[in-house]
């Protein structure tokens, strides 16, 4: 009989919790560290599992997270205004909308600089095959927001209930740590880094209408952009202090 080693034993232990569904896509794992001290072994035995379940594409580790239950990730277009919920059709995976909060609200000063003083105010979570991969906050014009209702905007995005009366978008992304809202939204721990885009939507003549903000899973979020023509730096890439 084929000697077992202990690595391989752990291995095989959080294997059998990924295909049961104990452990599902997304999830993260304890940390080595706890791994280490729940069974009992030093972090190289630890490690050494866990790369194996990386090769066979189970797990995945990302700089600042740790090891997580693997899955392709969700990739997000920025060549154009199309919603994330068109593209995840286009790959076969399912979605989901989750309205959090909804009302007429005072403007946030850095919002109310680019609307209005009073805007809808629209707070809601996304979800991808059953996982949360976005917290998204969009405040829409007041009198671009008069006539829609909670279940207009669960039902459909912004895009696409105004979808006559937008413009360009024009859209910053940056790295953020998570707070406790974002945190408990996603299922990640507090301070774990997200991709924070910054949105602002014009109408067609030319002025604003939407600002939002997207909150995003580092490791469960990629962007891609296609480019054309000489490739130097990424077009739009300036230094921030």
């Amino acid at each position: 009989m084929a000697r077992s080693f202990r690595y391989q034993e752990i291995a095989e232990a959080i294997r059998a919790d990924v295909t049961s569904g104990a452990l599902v896509a997304g999830t993260l794992l304890p940390s080595e560290s706890e791994l280490s001290a729940q069974h009992e072994v030093s972090r190289v035995t630890i490690r050494k599992a866990l790369e194996q379940l990386r090769v066979e594409g189970l797990v995945d580790s990302r700089q600042g997270f740790g090891w997580f239950v693997g899955r392709e990730p969700i990739r997000q277009s920025l060549d154009s205004l199309a919603t994330i919920e068109d593209q995840l059709a286009e790959a076969g995976r399912s979605s989901e909308r989750l309205v959090l909060r909804f009302g007429f609200v005072d403007a946030p000063e850095e919002v109310a600089e680019l609307l209005d003083d009073e805007v809808l105010e629209v707070v809601r979570l996304n979800l991808a095959d059953d996982q949360p991969f976005a917290h998204i906050t969009v405040w829409c014009k007041a009198s671009l927001g008069a006539d829609l209702s909670r279940s207009d905007v669960e039902d459909s995005t912004f895009v696409d209930l105004l979808s006559e009366r937008l413009g360009h978008a024009n859209q910053v992304i940056s790295a953020v740590a998570a707070d406790a809202n974002a945190a408990a939204a996603l299922r990640i721990d507090e301070g774990a880094p997200l991709l924070r885009v910054r949105r602002v939507t014009t109408d067609i003549a030319g002025g604003n209408a939407l600002v939002s903000e997207h909150l995003y899973p580092a490791h469960r979020t990629e962007f891609e952009v296609t480019l054309s023509g000489p490739i130097g730096e990424p077009a739009g890439l300036r230094l921030v202090q």
